[in-house]
């Protein structure tokens, strides 16, 4: 994937106001997510099997979204984007609220402190999803990469004010303090979307029912090779990434006998290179491929996993986390952008619920993984294990690369024809199978069969459960594609809002290989009545 020959400014979609008013109520809910994860983690650092105890604090925040990250998507593909942020935000802050007044009571013990993690948690469910798939009805297709850079800055701004807060308000008032500061931000955010008022119809005006919406969106990252190659390189990095954000609280405190304003700095440093990255990776694009990029970034962030480990001079390490913040932020911006610039309208917040999934599965899964190692063999250890995997990940970008899509046609088309049909076809009708018949000559036959290799993943990705390409016996040159569908309302969907620009284009380059027209039939399942034998 070859170097970008424009730049365009990281702040450039902060211009348009809308984009600019919901970036900052995020970054404000960000400052209160990372207050929160610090508070929980320095509550548990004097228990006992404290290592394992401030990992899981890490595993109880992402693993909603493992769990119920499609679910999310779906519902941000389904209904109003606003009326679900504003749900999840007002549930935030009555749980904010409760762990703020528990804590206080000191009626907090590690379980029920490690349950109200997940449930705070659990808003990023839909949250996540919900705004990103906003993004690119509000920006220029060309600001995407900016638009993703600017998320990424907003995470990590969290991350170097919010620890830093939460450390000072910890040291002088205590952890129910930064629960209740969390919940009066998250206060904040609710009150921003209930001023803004976007435009009329920006919710679906048919909205799919949620199993088949749910079904849909499998599908579509089943049969994505884009996609799914782009959360191949998600997990590859986050997972040994993750043991730096999973065991800094242990460096700062063991390591570098650091309280809770000192582990604050440190995770601070971590933001403010990322922010100092989201500010040069314009024109570091402009100088360096995509895959280029994410593997120089994957072998500093290795050498940050070594030296933090291998130096006991905390002002060394303050100085060498701020490339690995560099590092993180050139990765999840590049990929996070990657993915709304492929995503199709239709599917884009289960699209981007399946990479949250994996964005906060691979880091969850990293965290616990690595402070079980942590426990017997060390951090020392542990984190030259964590740049060896880190290492080994980035050689792999020779065989799985990201995918070039910059000659796709990712717009919505409409180009099949109404079907013609002679009878009345009702939504829940099916399933419906599409028969499609090409004369196809025997020379051109190779080139066919590659053309409709793609044909079936288009079909796959857009509805098709079911696909299959049969030659006619009787009629060597002709071929019969068949493909089913669940129900005619799923059909007509294909039809109206789910085909691309690069659909269009797969299709073309197969019937123009045909001799006579395409020849294309419904079939619609009928039902038989009941019939004792």
């Amino acid at each position: 994937m070859s170097a970008s020959t424009t730049t365009v400014s990281t702040w450039a979609p902060l211009r348009i106001g809308v984009f600019r008013a919901l970036w900052l109520a995020v970054l404000v809910s960000n400052v209160a997510s990372w207050m929160q994860t610090v508070g929980a983690q320095w509550l548990l650092v004097s228990q006992p099997h404290a290592s394992i105890l401030v990992a899981l604090v890490q595993t109880a925040d992402y693993l909603p979204d493992v769990l119920f990250g499609l679910i999310g998507g779906v519902l941000s593909d389904m209904f109003d984007r606003r009326r679900l942020l504003m749900a999840v935000q007002a549930f935030l802050v009555v749980a904010g609220a409760a762990l703020a007044a528990l804590t206080f009571a000191g009626l907090m013990p590690p379980a029920l402190l490690l349950t109200f993690t997940f449930l705070i948690g659990s808003g990023s469910v839909v949250t996540l999803p919900a705004y990103q798939a906003l993004v690119p009805d509000l920006v220029p297709r060309n600001q995407l990469h900016s638009a993703a850079a600017l998320s990424s800055i907003s995470i990590n701004l969290a991350r170097a004010a919010g620890p830093a807060i939460a450390g000072i308000v910890i040291a002088r008032a205590g952890v129910g303090a930064v629960f209740a500061l969390n919940a009066a931000m998250y206060l904040l955010f609710l009150v921003v979307l209930v001023a803004w008022r976007p435009p009329t119809g920006a919710a679906p005006k048919l909205p799919e029912r949620f199993v088949s919406a749910l079904r849909a969106g499998g599908r579509y990252v089943r049969y994505a090779p884009v996609v799914r190659r782009i959360l191949l390189r998600s997990t590859l990095f986050l997972v040994p990434a993750s043991a730096l954000w999973a065991l800094l609280p242990l460096i700062a405190s063991q390591r570098l006998a650091q309280g809770a304003d000192g582990y604050g700095l440190l995770l601070g440093a971590l933001g403010v290179g990322a922010i100092a990255g989201g500010l040069i990776l314009p024109r570091i694009r402009k100088r360096l491929s995509i895959n280029a990029l994410l593997a120089a970034s994957g072998v500093v962030y290795a050498l940050v996993l070594a030296v933090v480990v291998l130096v006991s001079n905390a002002v060394v390490i303050l100085i060498v986390l701020l490339p690995a913040g560099v590092a993180w932020m050139a990765v999840l911006s590049t990929i996070n952008g990657e993915l709304q610039l492929f995503l199709p309208a239709w599917v884009r917040g289960r699209g981007l619920s399946v990479y949250q999934t994996v964005l906060f599965g691979a880091q969850g899964f990293g965290a616990l993984m690595w402070g079980f190692i942590a426990a017997p063999a060390g951090i020392v250890t542990t984190f030259l294990i964590a740049a060896a995997v880190m290492l080994i990940g980035v050689a792999t970008m020779r065989f799985w690369p990201l995918i070039d899509t910059a000659g796709m046609d990712r717009s919505t088309v409409r180009y099949w024809p109404d079907p013609n049909l002679a009878i009345d076809a009702e939504p829940d009708d099916g399933p419906v199978v599409v028969q499609s018949v090409y004369t196809i000559a025997p020379e051109k036959e190779e080139l066919f069969l590659r053309a409709m290799a793609r044909v079936r993943l288009s079909r796959l990705r857009t509805g098709a459960t079911q696909w299959g390409l049969f030659r006619d016996g009787e009629e060597p040159r002709k071929f019969v594609e068949l493909y089913s569908v669940p129900s005619w309302d799923e059909h007509m969907r294909q039809h109206e809002d789910r085909l691309t620009g690069a659909d269009q284009l797969y299709e073309e380059a197969a019937t123009a290989l045909s001799d006579l027209p395409e020849e294309t039939s419904h079939l619609i399942a009928v039902e038989l009545p009941d019939y004792d034998a």
